[in-house]
């Protein structure tokens, strides 16, 4: 396993003190960043009350995890400290089957969630499949920093997209890749939602 579960959960006290709403805590992480993006895992939706399992995607669309890696792999070049970052594992996925000692605490608690919190490098996210699944696929990290904070990768259960905070020329990076969805976002303003 190329992360570790923590006890010492210090390195999570930011998110606990900002200043951003409950619901923006755990869609798009914490406030103060300069710009704010949303990588679609799927296109919003194109009229009221439509369901996920109405988006036409083709065949070969590509696994959640997979486009958030592409997304973390592009925010390395953004921090100084690649080597040491955080996750946090909802605590409620089905897919990602915590160990008892884990699941008992000391656990990340906001809003809304709690996630257990694992401590690694950047690039455990090229092994988070085998390291907290049987290597089928699995849920992308809840969230991921790295330790100098110069971005906050947030990918909640709910929304059919992962919010990220960093940076006007990462997001911008992220906008222009041709292999990601990804389109700036106002945190402050209602984002798109399936029913």
């Amino acid at each position: 396993m190329r992360s570790t579960y923590c006890t010492d959960l210090t390195a999570a006290d930011w998110l606990l003190r900002s200043a951003a709403s409950p619901m923006r805590l755990i869609t798009f992480g914490p406030a103060g960043f300069e710009a704010y993006g949303r990588l679609r895992f799927i296109p919003d939706p194109t009229a009221p009350g439509q369901d996920e399992a109405d988006a036409d995607l083709p065949d070969n669309h590509p696994f959640d995890l997979d486009q958030a890696r592409r997304a973390l792999h592009l925010l390395a070049r953004f921090t100084a400290t690649p080597q040491e970052c955080y996750f946090c594992v909802w605590d409620g996925y089905s897919d990602i089957a915590l160990p008892p000692t884990v699941r008992r605490g000391p656990l990340v608690e906001l809003p809304h969630r709690r996630y257990a919190l694992l401590r690694g490098p950047l690039s455990a996210i090229d092994t988070w499949a085998d390291d907290l699944g049987d290597g089928g696929t699995i849920a992308p990290p809840a969230l991921v920093w790295p330790t100098d904070r110069r971005w906050c990768f947030v990918s909640d259960v709910d929304p059919h997209w992962a919010g990220i905070g960093a940076d006007r020329a990462a997001i911008t990076a992220l906008t222009d890749d041709p292999h990601l969805d990804v389109v700036p976002a106002d945190p402050t303003q209602p984002q798109p939602w399936y029913r």
